[in-house]
């Protein structure tokens, strides 16, 4: 449980949060880093990145998705849980306003007029994998009577908690906790804005496919990139440090998990200074038992 609220649970999966950081040296690196990649000195930038990683091997500031995204190092599996975590525990109180208001973002309602015109359901069952503050939790609250969220940022999951949205909220990491043995499956997974902070989604996927009822259904969004950015690359770390993902590598996953595409649709995800954002809504049903 979490010293501060009974109503969440931590799970063995949790991240631990480091606490012997020399956090004025690390701000001192970090920023050097950061004004030599604006300055377009990516050279320079990489090394001063190794240096952050050196004081931070946890790396909260996602120096190795900066040097993926200058072409300065290897894409990495996933984006650092304590990257991820500190990210969006740095913005949980006002992350509904600024990612609806200001990035127009809506997928949680795209998934439910998806499912609605899907005719799908009805469901006994959502676990809601990346579940935030809950915005796909108020968006499917009518829909499924009971309700897991999991995320990895604690404060994102107290914001949710306030909400009084989830029957059940846990703080891990998702693909952990896809590994716990649970009791019971659920008939609706979605994970709405997670692969954004995911490159390699096979250990994903296996663990939706171990978790989810015959004939469930598992809704997902993903940012893309045009296929001569892609290449033959199955995800890259794109221009806001994000993983884009190839249709064709998400295709080729739902297939190998036993599933079955119902609807993948081109979306705008969110805008970004200005820009929109590719991706992808996917609707699929697992068709093994």
């Amino acid at each position: 449980m979490c010293k501060e609220n009974p109503h969440i649970q931590l799970y063995s999966g949790s991240p631990v949060i480091m606490t012997n950081l020399d956090n004025e040296a690390l701000a001192e690196a970090y920023n050097r880093a950061l004004d030599l990649e604006k300055a377009g000195k990516f050279d320079e930038a990489a090394e001063a990145y190794k240096h952050v990683l050196e004081l931070d091997p946890e790396d909260h500031g996602g120096a190795a998705v900066r040097l993926a995204r200058m072409g300065k190092g290897s894409a990495p599996a996933k984006a650092p849980d304590a990257y991820v975590s500190t990210l969006f525990d740095q913005h949980a109180e006002v992350f509904d306003m600024v990612l609806v208001d200001q990035l127009g973002y809506s997928v949680p309602l795209m998934v439910r007029d998806k499912i609605e015109k899907l005719e799908l359901g009805p469901f006994k069952r959502l676990l809601d994998l990346g579940c935030g503050t809950g915005l796909s939790g108020e968006a499917l609250h009518d829909l499924v009577p009971h309700k897991t969220g999991v995320d990895i940022a604690e404060g994102m999951v107290e914001v949710a908690d306030e909400k009084e949205i989830y029957d059940d909220l846990y703080v891990g990491e998702v693909v952990e906790f896809l590994k716990v043995d649970e009791e019971e499956r659920w008939d609706l997974i979605v994970a709405t804005d997670v692969l954004p902070y995911m490159g390699q989604l096979e250990e994903f996927f296996a663990g939706v496919a171990e978790n989810i009822e015959p004939k469930g259904v598992f809704a997902f969004s993903s940012e893309t990139l045009p296929a001569d950015v892609l290449g033959d690359q199955n995800f890259m770390v794109g221009k806001y440090h994000r993983f884009a993902h190839a249709e064709s590598y998400v295709r080729g996953l739902l297939e190998k998990t036993g599933f079955s595409i119902l609807d993948l649709t081109s979306i705008i995800v969110r805008y970004e200074q200005g820009e929109p954002v590719p991706g992808h809504l996917v609707i699929a049903a697992f068709d093994k038992g």
